[in-house]
């Protein structure tokens, strides 16, 4: 199934629920939501784009026998160039480590925002294993290739120096992206990515995305799996590619999704939060009344 706008989480009765939800005396009874595995990449740590609050707010009602860190958790791209670390993104670091040492099997990939970590494959560093790419078996018996997924990227294979200005332009996208949106949260109005929706034109335009959706899938083909679990593309999506399953579990600078499996084996992108638990626009006497 390809989902063109990803579902909304659900709260412990199977209703749709966002942020807010979770945050009553209701959810905190209950406690955090219980997943067999849940997938995230595309975090970019370092970078001013990254959502690190809302994914710290994830990890708090969400919890999984396995915990994948599909690659680019923390930008060294953009850390070699300027160095900015707020709380936020240490907290995002101490709260993995910390479901690591409660026993969540946490598992890293490294993408190639953060390659330096390739150097320590196979090693096990806070009780987080390091893996260039591993094959996820699900409770009803498909067995999935996990990869960041750049090793199938042309661009960067063969051009990095250009990827790298690419790069560099999409950080400037992402702050005109705070400027939109605060215009937005004043009116009321959702949370809409301007970087998403430039990248999304500018690649649709060339069929990258599609290209490396294809080539991702013929290496799970070519290994006898049954589908593939990547990041990379800030995508997020489940969709049959000639009889391989994909999945792309998103990011955590546009999106803010992750891709979650549950007891029975069934695959599910979640929204964090739900569009449900944006505030309504205040009409035109609300807003008088309030000035």
């Amino acid at each position: 199934m390809t989902w063109k706008t990803p579902p909304p989480p659900l709260s412990s009765n199977g209703s749709a629920a966002g942020s807010n939800s979770f945050r009553s005396a209701e959810a905190a009874r209950s406690g955090p939501r219980r997943h067999r595995t849940l997938w995230i990449s595309d975090v970019h740590l370092g970078t001013w784009g990254s959502k690190a609050s809302l994914l710290i707010d994830f990890l708090k009602h969400n919890d999984a026998e396995t915990l994948y860190l599909v690659g680019d958790i923390v930008d060294g791209w953009w850390l070699r160039r300027v160095w900015h670390w707020p709380q936020t993104h240490n907290d995002v670091v101490q709260k993995i480590l910390r479901k690591a040492r409660k026993g969540t099997k946490v598992i890293f990939l490294p993408g190639n925002h953060d390659e330096m970590a390739r150097d320590f494959l196979g090693l096990s560093l806070g009780g987080i294993k390091i893996h260039d790419r591993v094959v996820h078996s699900t409770a009803d018996g498909r067995r999935l290739l996990v990869l960041h997924g750049d090793q199938f990227d042309g661009l960067l294979n063969h051009a990095q120096w250009l990827s790298l200005l690419g790069s560099g332009a999409y950080e400037v996208a992402l702050g005109l992206n705070h400027v939109v949106n605060a215009v937005r949260r004043k009116f009321g109005l959702p949370y809409w990515s301007l970087a998403s929706f430039l990248k999304h034109k500018t690649k649709k335009a060339v069929g990258f995305m599609n290209r490396f959706e294809e080539t991702v899938a013929r290496e799970a083909r070519r290994l006898g799996v049954d589908g593939v679990v990547c990041g990379h593309i800030h995508r997020p999506e489940i969709r049959t590619i000639d009889g391989i399953l994909y999945a792309n579990d998103g990011d955590w600078v546009e999106s803010c999704t992750a891709l979650a499996e549950d007891f029975q084996g069934r695959l599910e992108i979640l929204r964090w939060p739900s569009p449900a638990a944006a505030p309504a626009p205040r009409s035109a006497s609300t807003a008088l009344s309030h000035a």
